[in-house]
């Protein structure tokens, strides 16, 4: 046996080191409370009490800024020899713009923050550094300037140092003066390795924020973290938690998602929230639901997505608005917005037609504008939209516009009236129906309102 070796991976090698050193680092700080207290006199202040009492000192050199900033190993080591150094206030002055109302425009202004030597380490992922000044004494919870040192780490993805905070004692739960916990601040990719090592730390994957009730899954959800969110959900995150203003992780995915072509991230964590429970009816206070986001937002794979797991189309949020106006709205405001894409899908699941005089919302998006048309029996006056045409629309697309304006208040073919009668038969249903039947692809099509460049 005793030639024999074990195969160990670097993250087993580096934690075992890690731990190596915690336990030296315990057994001197041990060792030292021991001489303490055998000096200790009874009518002397115990010395730990007194150098926790006394203010600490702030400092603004410019070498300490210099070594703790550029990560200088040797400044640090000889900067900092010993606990009052390690727990002095790092303060910085910077000048940024601010309003002033007084002069009436922006002016720079000076502006002073306060942070600790063991936060600015770790956020910029200076392992060395940060293990000097945990073995000289530095807090490893302090909180100066609001965040925590593992607060910063995380957000800077540092997750050699969140492993070396953790390893020599630092709470995985602890709270910044916002009341928002180490887990809140994983918020990019590159962060699920801080995020792994924080729940096995013990980290409450449910722990909401102070004020907005935030939790680390809406955090994930809303930038598009799909691994953050199966990770979270491996360990018993709750999909049915809300924020303070009632919204879900399913409604913060949905209200985040960039828009068409850019929200596949955010399309593919509502399909794990959703294959883990989430309601995809579920409103805010102000009975926005994640269908509204989507059709806000223009992501048409994410609204049918919603669709096909029982959101409704024709639900009003507070204000009166359906899902369909939000994307009347999004085909004006959401560049490399396919409307089409959306309004067939709403249609398709039991959305009734838009009002006629809101067809100037999508007058220049021809194909969009057809399948609102093709909703109707009859197609309504064009008064109001034909003005709203841009030019050069009208011009690329006349042969469009022109079959349109023929058929106003004019018979439509038998064959559209009995696809808008099989539709209404189908009700919502009518997507999942045409898939299912045995149709040739081009009635399929025609069914499931297929843009086909004029009014008939």
């Amino acid at each position: 046996m005793a030639g024999e070796t074990f195969p160990f991976t670097s993250s087993t090698l580096r934690s075992l080191r890690l731990q190596r050193e915690w336990l030296e680092w315990e057994d001197r700080r041990r060792a030292v409370a021991r001489q303490c207290r055998r000096r200790r006199s009874p009518s002397r202040p115990p010395t730990r009490l007194t150098r926790l009492t006394r203010p600490r000192r702030t400092c603004r050199d410019p070498v300490v800024h210099n070594a703790l900033f550029s990560g200088d190993l040797q400044q640090v080591q000889s900067l900092f020899q010993d606990e009052e150094a390690a727990n002095l206030i790092v303060e910085t002055v910077s000048n940024q713009l601010a309003w002033s109302a007084e002069q009436g425009f922006w002016v720079m202004t000076p502006k002073t923050k306060q942070t600790a030597p063991l936060t600015i380490a770790a956020a910029r992922g200076y392992t060395d550094c940060a293990r000097h000044l945990i073995r000289q004494g530095a807090e490893l919870d302090s909180r100066i300037g609001g965040r925590a040192a593992l607060h910063e780490a995380c957000s800077g993805a540092q997750s050699d140092c969140v492993q070396l905070l953790l390893t020599f004692g630092a709470k995985a739960n602890v709270l910044s003066e916002e009341g928002t916990a180490p887990l809140h601040f994983c918020t990019v990719p590159e962060s699920l390795q801080c995020a792994r090592l924080l729940l096995e730390a013990g980290a409450t994957v449910n722990l909401a924020a102070r004020e907005s009730e935030v939790t680390p899954l809406h955090v994930a959800a809303a930038r598009g973290l799909e691994a953050h969110v199966a990770l979270y959900l491996d360990h018993g995150a709750d999909v049915g938690l809300r924020t303070s203003q009632g919204e879900t992780a399913l409604n913060a995915a949905c209200a985040a998602a960039p828009g068409p072509g850019c929200g596949l991230q955010h399309e593919a964590v509502a399909r794990r929230l959703l294959a883990a429970g989430a309601d995809a009816r579920a409103a805010g206070r102000k009975r926005h639901t994640p269908l509204h986001n989507a059709c806000a937002n223009g992501c048409g794979g994410l609204a049918e997505l919603l669709l096909r797991h029982g959101a409704r189309a024709g639900v009003p949020n507070g204000a009166g608005h359906t899902p369909m106006d939000c994307a009347l709205q999004a085909a004006q405001d959401v560049p490399n917005c396919e409307p089409e894409v959306l309004f067939a899908a709403l249609l398709d699941y039991g959305a009734p037609p838009v009002r006629p005089e809101m067809l100037k919302l999508c007058a220049s998006f021809p194909r969009a504008l057809e399948v609102l048309l093709n909703a109707y029996p009859c197609v309504p006056s064009c008064d109001s939209w034909v003005e709203a045409v841009l030019p050069e629309r009208w011009q690329e697309h006349e042969a469009f516009y022109r079959s349109a304006q023929c058929m106003v208040n004019q018979p439509r073919q038998l064959q559209h009236l009995a696809r808008l009668a099989v539709r209404a038969q189908l009700s919502g249903r009518c997507r999942q129906a045409a898939l299912q039947l045995l149709l040739p692809p081009l009635l399929r099509g025609y069914l499931l309102l297929r843009v086909e460049g004029r009014i008939l």
